[in-house]
């Protein structure tokens, strides 16, 4: 069994203090329901002390230790291994602890470009040790597809697009459709009509869903969709470039009151992107992304966003995981993490006016 769990990583997982976290589950202080509620389902999912899991199954940690002599090895299947500012990282980390305290190990495996368009795994992989398969930032219908018929329990942390696919296999997301409806809807409240979506919607299920929620808000509040009005390009555009943004903001039908970017990172080039056209955020514009990233609040202003619990994904993916070792003919499932609006300087006096 690995390390046990303490308090302070339960708090850290949740950006609460220590003292929070000890009063509520010590049942001793003032902590509301809801504050109470998450702390001890987080302390569930990381094992701690008397709240050993009970997985959404219904298995208990025990069921879910290797047998002896069976397999004991999960493999990361990733197609672009998150970098250090990729909420990834902390789900990985997360998920690394949960599985280490089980008795099973992490294996990484870089899915190339090849490896997808011929349909076949990594040269140096064995399956004979494997017991499930985690796929992280890996859209490849196709490839997903493939995967899905090795027979072999997995988990896929974001997808494909789901409408276009079915994938025999559990799947666990960020909750992105009210959030950012929640969000958009706000500054629709504020008097705002001309917003912009800018990122790929067809890049994955969650880049998708955000799109959905975009055009729910638009047209809940009476706004036809103007896709002249956003930046839909395919992900193979180099939204990094600022220079390349900046031509297709100018190119846009209208300047947007607001443009909404579905991760952080293109929040960020496209803050850069109007900086460079002379447009001040949030006094021109208003921007805001998605994901929390540190850059988040680095970036000057800082930006509005929507907080994944990346921590918290990563216990909850370890455990789904592992209960479909355990049941591999107990019915798929689709999780959903709850995320949470955080606002910031790059749309504060928006929305707060």
């Amino acid at each position: 069994m690995g390390k046990r769990v303490t308090l302070q990583e339960i708090a850290d997982a949740l950006g609460m203090s220590r003292n929070t976290v000890s009063r509520a589950l010590n049942n001793s202080g003032s902590v509301s329901i809801e504050t109470r509620n998450k702390i001890c389902q987080m302390a569930t999912a990381m094992g701690y002390k008397q709240f050993s899991l009970v997985d959404v199954s219904d298995a208990t940690s025990s069921t879910l230790l290797p047998s002896k002599g069976s397999k004991t090895e999960i493999a990361l299947f990733t197609h672009s291994f998150p970098g250090a500012s990729h909420s990834g990282t902390k789900l990985l980390a997360a998920f690394q602890n949960r599985i280490d305290s089980l008795g099973y190990k992490l294996s990484i495996n870089i899915i190339k470009d090849n490896d997808i368009e011929s349909l076949s795994l990594p040269s140096n992989i064995s399956l004979d040790n494997i017991a499930g398969i985690l796929c992280i930032e890996l859209f490849s219908e196709q490839y997903s597809k493939f995967l899905c018929g090795l027979n072999i329990p997995i988990l896929f942390v974001d997808t494909p697009i789901l409408q276009r696919i079915n994938l025999d296999a559990d799947t666990l997301f960020m909750e992105n459709l009210s959030s950012v409806y929640r969000l958009l809807d706000s500054f629709i409240k504020n008097g705002k009509r001309r917003i912009s979506f800018v990122g790929d919607r067809f890049h994955c299920q969650s880049f998708y869903e955000r799109w959905q929620a975009y055009v729910s808000a638009m047209t809940d509040n009476g706004i036809s969709i103007d896709t002249d009005l956003c930046i839909l390009d395919d992900d193979s555009s180099p939204y990094h470039d600022i220079n390349y943004l900046a031509t297709r903001i100018s190119q846009l039908s209208q300047m947007p009151e607001v443009f909404f970017c579905a991760n952080d990172f293109l929040a960020i080039c496209t803050i850069k992107a109007l900086r460079q056209l002379g447009k001040n955020v949030p006094g021109d514009v208003s921007v805001c992304g998605f994901d929390n990233a540190p850059e988040a609040t680095i970036i000057e202003p800082s930006l509005t966003t929507v907080k994944i619990h990346s921590s918290s994904m990563g216990y909850t993916a370890a455990d789904l995981l592992l209960s479909r070792i355990a049941n591999p003919h107990t019915p798929y499932k689709k999780t959903y993490i709850e995320t949470d609006i955080i606002i910031r300087d790059s749309t504060e006096k928006m929305i707060r006016q």
